[in-house]
């Protein structure tokens, strides 16, 4: 009567999330914008680029819920339900797009490490902007965020974050 129940839980498992850049893998509550730090919009984490030009990949598959036409961040939704922000830079709302190309389209459905965007590390950095990518849990993940990784680890796009 209740095996739905346990398809859903089945998933929640199988819930997996990769890194969405190559970098130096940081905890939230380090990122320079107090409301990513003190978790505002929901627990994450963040990597610094190591590149120039940045490939932003999907740390999970979803459908896309957020692409603002400023490019600066990218919204998805799960088939569990789980909403994740990834932010790239802090205040490069203000570039208007300039240094971003976009992949894909508002509702697409994206695959696990199919890349999202490009940046410009250069046009964030030349206008003394912070160019950290930030992927937050907005909501529907309530478990506590277990990184495989440690603070200050280099990781490479794509790797296994949360298992």
């Amino acid at each position: 009567m209740f095996k739905w129940f346990g398809k859903k839980q089945e998933k929640q498992e199988d819930f997996t999330v990769t890194a969405p850049i190559s970098g130096k893998l940081e905890k939230i509550e380090k990122v320079n914008d107090p409301a990513f730090a003190q978790k505002m919009l929901g627990d994450g984490f963040a990597i610094i680029p190591d590149e120039d030009k940045v490939a932003v990949y999907a740390p999970v598959a979803g459908k896309i819920e957020a692409l603002p036409k400023t490019k600066h961040a990218v919204g998805i939704k799960t088939a569990q339900g789980v909403e994740i922000l990834i932010h790239i830079g802090i205040d490069t709302v203000n570039l208007k797009g300039e240094g971003f190309e976009v992949m894909v389209n508002q509702d697409a459905e994206v695959t696990q490490g199919q890349k999202l965007e490009v940046f410009d590390k250069s046009v964030v950095t030349d206008n003394n902007l912070d160019p950290t990518v930030i992927v937050v849990f907005t909501s529907g993940y309530e478990k506590e965020i277990k990184l495989n990784q440690d603070d200050g680890a280099e990781v490479k796009a794509n790797d296994l974050l949360i298992d």
